[in-house]
């Protein structure tokens, strides 16, 4: 009788994956085993993250507070750089990435880049913003992952061109 229990329990347990799985209800389905194809990995949906505005001079006047925080920023671009790559003790590859510059906000009546804050970007996303000039508005979000050399080091989830500037056309007469 106990064994009759045991195959009766485990055939109301496998219905009910069945059912789960029919219905597409993956309660009964805690391991994150794909009930259609278990030779499929089931991945993950991607963490939502909450990204703190920041104003880029709070941040290089104190990057320890800001380390390994998720941070939205807004600032007029300066130019792409190779500033802080292949730096051994906060190490990004120049193969996979580019550094960008932000303009110094404090600075108004020239271009001055905050240099303190070394901005990493993947190659990828730099090359579809290949034409942009110094003083477009920009807003970009990621993590603080070094403060290597007293420094904001910073890795890029997103990138937003928020406006442009008018391109000043040059004529050769």
């Amino acid at each position: 009788m106990g064994k009759a229990k045991y195959v009766l329990s485990i055939l109301i347990l496998s219905t009910g994956l069945c059912v789960s799985a029919a219905t597409g209800n993956l309660v009964g389905n805690t391991a994150g085993i794909n009930l259609e194809n278990p030779l499929i990995a089931v991945s993950a949906p991607a963490p939502t993250r909450n990204y703190i505005p920041v104003q880029p001079l709070d941040m290089v006047k104190n990057p320890s507070f800001y380390l390994n925080k998720y941070v939205k920023i807004k600032g007029k671009f300066d130019k792409f750089s190779t500033l802080g790559l292949d730096y051994k003790p906060a190490m990004k590859s120049s193969e996979d990435f580019i550094t960008f510059l932000i303009q110094r906000p404090d600075v108004t009546d020239h271009n001055v880049p905050l240099s303190e804050l070394k901005i990493f970007l993947k190659r990828a996303e730099a090359e579809k913003h290949i034409d942009l000039n110094a003083g477009d508005e920009i807003e970009f979000s990621g993590k603080v992952f070094s403060n290597a050399l007293g420094d904001v080091w910073m890795d890029v989830d997103q990138f937003k061109v928020l406006t442009v500037k008018p391109k000043k056309e040059t004529e050769n007469k």
